[in-house]
C-alpha cells in the first residue's frame, strides 16, 4: 500500500482492519497537503465541536416585554431571599 487511498465511491467500504492499517502505516510527521481541508464528520457538518445531540447550537429567540420582566422578577425574588438569609432550595421558604 502507498498510503493513499483512491479517490472513489468504493473508498468508503473499509473494514475496520484496513482503516487501522492505514492508520499504523501513516507517517506523523508528514506534511499537510497545501490544498488539505479539515474533516468535519462527513455529511454531517457543524459549526460547533460538540455534536448537536449532545448540546445543539444556541438559537436566538426574542421574547416580549411581559417574559423579560417575569424573568428579572424571579430572579430580583431569589436575590432577596438570599439577601434576608433565607433558603428556598426544597421550594418551601425557610431560615438558611
Amino acid at each position: 500500500m502507498d498510503g493513499l487511498l483512491p479517490d472513489s465511491e468504493f473508498s468508503a467500504f473499509l473494514s475496520d482492519e484496513e482503516l487501522s492499517e492505514l492508520a499504523m502505516a501513516a507517517d506523523p510527521n508528514a506534511p499537510l497537503a497545501p490544498d488539505a481541508v479539515p474533516w468535519r464528520g462527513g455529511a454531517a457538518a457543524h459549526a460547533s465541536l460538540l455534536p448537536d445531540w449532545y448540546m445543539p447550537s444556541p438559537m436566538a429567540v426574542r421574547h416580549g416585554r411581559a417574559t423579560q420582566f417575569t424573568i428579572v422578577f424571579i430572579i430580583v425574588g431569589f436575590l432577596l431571599i438570599d439577601a434576608f438569609g433565607l433558603c428556598i432550595t426544597s421550594g418551601f421558604l425557610s431560615l438558611a
